[in-house]
């Protein structure tokens, strides 16, 4: 079936089935978050995005082959509630970027830098330092050999704008600046969006609207 990216919590995940990498979508939670199962085909590992909500989900979602890591997007809450469980589950390392690991109640065995590779499997894909809805937000870039790239960008960009700044003017200054020279300079319009909450999107459908963005400052 083709992937669309509409899940809802209590409903079944949504697979998107690349060449090299499977993608499965599953919302979490009642802050309706988003969690991604990142598998490679060749290998069979696999990697966890934000275990944000309800570990028996995502434990069921992994199945029995297991999960190597588990990357936190960012410290907010509702991003990592059901962390510990499927760590302990699991025995996965732990990922997050680096200035936002103290704020994640977790150990991350691994502090992402802007620029760093993370592997799963044969796959690799780039981690960006962006600033703004956080101090260390991760968004990370999938750039597929054998098609367009996809880019997790946690709570940094939605459907309709960026993250929330909770009205700190600077922050969405420097949220909007980080995502437009780190996602939106270097990635085509076809690359995919897997955010943090929602429907997926494109960086096509979302580029016309940057200086309407700034304009509006949220």
């Amino acid at each position: 079936m083709t992937y669309s990216g509409a899940v809802k919590v209590g409903g079944p995940a949504d697979v998107h089935e690349l060449k090299d990498l499977m993608i499965s979508k599953v919302a979490v939670g009642s802050m309706n978050n988003n969690a991604y199962l990142l598998r490679c085909r060749d290998t069979g590992e696999q990697l966890l995005i934000d275990a944000a909500a309800e570990p028996h989900t995502l434990l069921t979602l992994i199945g029995d082959g297991g999960v190597a890591s588990v990357l936190t997007t960012h410290r907010h809450g509702d991003h990592w509630q059901a962390l510990q469980e499927v760590v302990d589950a699991t025995g996965a390392r732990t990922l997050a970027g680096r200035y936002d690991a103290e704020g994640i109640p977790v150990p991350t065995d691994v502090l992402l830098e802007d620029g760093d590779t993370v592997r799963v499997g044969r796959v690799e894909l780039t981690a960006r330092h962006i600033v703004g809805h956080t101090p260390g937000s991760i968004v990370l870039v999938y750039d597929d050999p054998h098609g367009h790239p996809h880019v997790f960008t946690g709570d940094c960009l939605f459907p309709g704008g960026v993250g929330n700044t909770f009205g700190d003017a600077d922050a969405f200054v420097s949220l909007l600046r980080d995502v437009e020279e780190k996602v939106f300079a270097p990635l085509p319009d076809e690359s995919w969006v897997y955010p943090g909450h929602g429907d997926d999107t494109t960086l096509g459908d979302e580029r016309p609207h940057l200086a309407e963005w700034r304009e509006r400052g949220w």
